[in-house]
């Protein structure tokens, strides 16, 4: 499989509560780093295109989009 790319969609396969991001939700590659090791950052944005989070996440927390994978929506929390 070749590696991911600036700006290439991904999808989380961790929580991160704190920053209302679950397992399953899609972001953006913004940056890629190699050093000190491999980390994405990744950028969730809401409908309206403002950034809803920004993180670092290493490899094993994101994955690539594949043919079978479903696309859908969850709102968020009132006041989050």
């Amino acid at each position: 499989m070749s590696e991911i790319r600036i700006l290439e969609t991904i999808i989380v396969t961790a929580n991160f509560p704190d920053h209302q991001v679950l397992a399953g939700d899609l972001g953006t590659i913004v940056e890629i780093y190699t050093q000190p090791r491999l980390a994405y950052e990744v950028e969730f944005v809401n409908p309206d295109g403002s950034t809803r989070a920004l993180l670092t996440l290493s490899p094993e927390q994101v994955r690539r989009l594949s043919p079978i994978d479903v696309l859908t929506t969850r709102q968020l929390p009132l006041g989050a």
